[in-house]
């Protein structure tokens, strides 16, 4: 399985990005269980879920970021 690069969200756009890609895996994953509901394709699933926490991840460190930004220095 290939690694996936770590991504660091620093604009807006490269946001929304994400925001997309992520709107994205998770059609994908919700047409996967549909589809598939026994586990016969469990690792496609997981590799899904995985990039979606991922991409959770990225946009809530992104958002922390922006916000500690809009208050300024302590």
């Amino acid at each position: 399985m290939p690694k996936m690069d770590r991504i660091t969200i620093e604009t807006s756009e490269q946001y929304q990005k994400a925001q997309e890609e992520l709107r994205h895996l998770e059609g994908r994953l919700q047409r996967l269980q549909k589809d598939y509901p026994v586990p016969t394709k469990g690792l496609t699933k997981a590799g899904i879920r995985k990039m979606i926490a991922r991409l959770h991840e990225e946009l809530t460190v992104y958002e922390g970021g922006s916000r500690a930004l809009r208050r300024g220095p302590t």
